[in-house]
């Protein structure tokens, strides 16, 4: 995605009002990344996968940005640039906690079961492919707005790597593809949280009329 996705013309734009289909749409996002945040949890911890914790955690996230969004979705633009700033760490943090404990378990060689990897895998990307079709025409706007689609295109771009990982750890009996994907989705959400961080501290910033 080329750096032009995050300009900084958003001092300008109007498109990032209280918008009530906006609204709706969060809500349903985030009623599915709270369901699906249980449903792998548990079976990352079933198939000792990596992977699927990564993501389990992942959609967790989502769903607490997605109700911070909705919280500050009538706000003012430093409350929401702020919100994001707030979002951006979470995407920090989580890319941080993922690397760590890849590391720890690529150490102990574990190895995860592929069967459930691929199952639960394929079903995190048919509930995240549905919110991304929901949420893309809201894709561009405010750090706000533009958090929330990063969100969701590193869970479906995640779900197909969980996938890859289960084709890997079946075909190899080993388990560096499942540790390989976990550690490349902490990478990915290390690079969101920068490209979020920027643009909020951009819309924290006075415009040029402001400064005058």
């Amino acid at each position: 995605m080329s750096a032009s996705c995050c300009s900084h013309d958003h001092h300008d734009r109007g498109d990032a009002g209280d918008d009530p289909v906006y609204r709706r749409v969060l809500m349903v996002a985030m009623a599915v990344n709270l369901a699906m945040f249980a449903i792998e949890i548990l079976s990352s911890q079933a198939a000792r996968s990596d992977s699927l914790l990564a993501d389990s955690i992942d959609f967790l996230g989502d769903g607490a940005n997605y109700a911070v969004s909705l919280w500050v979705l009538s706000a003012a633009m430093a409350m929401r640039a702020k919100a994001s700033l707030l979002k951006a760490a979470s995407m920090a943090g989580f890319g941080v906690w993922v690397l760590g404990s890849t590391a720890v378990h690529a150490l102990a060689g574990t190895v995860p079961e592929a069967p459930t990897m691929g199952v639960v895998g394929t079903l995190a990307l048919l509930a995240n492919l549905g919110v991304a079709v929901m949420l893309f025409r809201f894709r561009e706007g405010d750090s706000n707005r533009r958090s929330v689609w990063l969100c969701t295109r590193n869970d479906a771009i995640g779900n197909v790597a969980v996938l890859a990982a289960a084709a890997g750890v079946f075909g190899t009996g080993q388990g560096w593809p499942d540790a390989l994907v976990a550690a490349g989705m902490g990478v990915l959400a290390l690079h969101s949280a920068v490209k979020v961080a920027r643009q909020a501290l951009g819309e924290l910033r006075p415009s040029p009329a402001q400064a005058d």
